[in-house]
């Protein structure tokens, strides 16, 4: 098991892990080292080594971390949330959410790049279909159209995902996000997760793939995190999640990832020949629930 593993499973356990620990677990990471060793001075490179790191607790104390997070809050934040241009035309809710996600996990739940994400989804991010938004700019009219009478529902469900991290960050004491949360997570249950109303397709690209960390592309790892963490797998809009979950193990509790995302600047952590470790972690209570 990879170390960086082994930190996350202690942490999300509520270990107690001291500093020097800390340190050797960061230091002895093969994931770390291949997420820290190169670096290439653009926008979507950083943006995505970024979603990689926040995925391992405590890299927010790794120099090169720190550099990111540098970088991106000068090129990629606005005043109003995170653009991939670094634009605020251009603000979308993918990558809003994304970073959202990836600043609260990597301590800066409390920030003002992520309050201002938050106050964006909270003010112009729609839930539903046949509402309109009252954000003006128009990068949400390219890529097929985020908030159109049918919204983008990538961006629906990374939004919902950053919610739930961004509520369990902050002990669930927003009373607006744990609406929104709750509205989000309704729309996507009436999608069966993540089936086409008119015939019960897959509603995007990938979304029926297991992949990690997260880029922009809803898949499976998505769906399956929103759904156990809200605990709704006793839910009859959940159940075609839970067939496609066991009908996905390569052995009982066993998964592969499925797909790698072809950016320079994302890195899986682990190839698609073994089952992964990560996903065994991240899946095995989810499908026991």
């Amino acid at each position: 098991m990879d170390a960086a593993l082994e930190l996350r499973r202690a942490y999300d356990q509520q270990q107690q892990v001291g500093d020097e620990e800390i340190h050797q677990l960061l230091a002895a990471s093969s994931i770390v080292k291949k997420l820290t060793k190169d670096w290439e001075e653009n926008r979507l490179f950083a943006l995505f080594r970024l979603l990689g790191l926040a995925e391992i607790p405590f890299a927010e104390r790794l120099p090169y971390t720190q550099k990111l997070l540098a970088y991106v809050t000068e090129k990629i934040a606005t005043a109003e949330g995170f653009s991939y241009t670094g634009q605020m035309d251009y603000i979308v809710p993918c990558y809003n959410a994304l970073l959202l996600e990836a600043y609260t996990r990597l301590g800066k739940v409390n920030s003002f790049e992520v309050q201002a994400a938050l106050h964006w989804i909270k003010s112009y991010q729609v839930l539903e279909r046949n509402q309109l938004t009252s954000w003006l700019h128009k990068g949400i009219c390219k890529h097929g159209g985020c908030m159109g009478s049918v919204p983008c529902y990538i961006g629906i469900g990374k939004t919902v995902r950053a919610l739930i991290t961004y509520a369990e960050y902050t002990e669930h004491q927003d009373a607006e996000v744990e609406a929104l949360i709750q509205q989000g997570t309704e729309y996507m249950l009436r999608h069966q997760m993540f089936q086409r109303l008119s015939n019960q397709q897959p509603i995007s690209a990938h979304i029926t793939d297991i992949m990690f960390p997260q880029a922009y592309m809803l898949s499976l790892t998505d769906l399956v995190y929103i759904v156990h963490k809200r605990q709704l797998w006793d839910e009859e809009g959940a159940e075609p999640l839970k067939a496609l979950l066991k009908e996905k193990e390569a052995a009982p509790q066993q998964w592969k990832i499925d797909y790698i995302y072809g950016h320079k600047g994302y890195k899986a952590f682990e190839t698609r020949r073994k089952p992964s470790e990560w996903i065994h972690y991240l899946f095995a209570e989810a499908a026991n629930s």
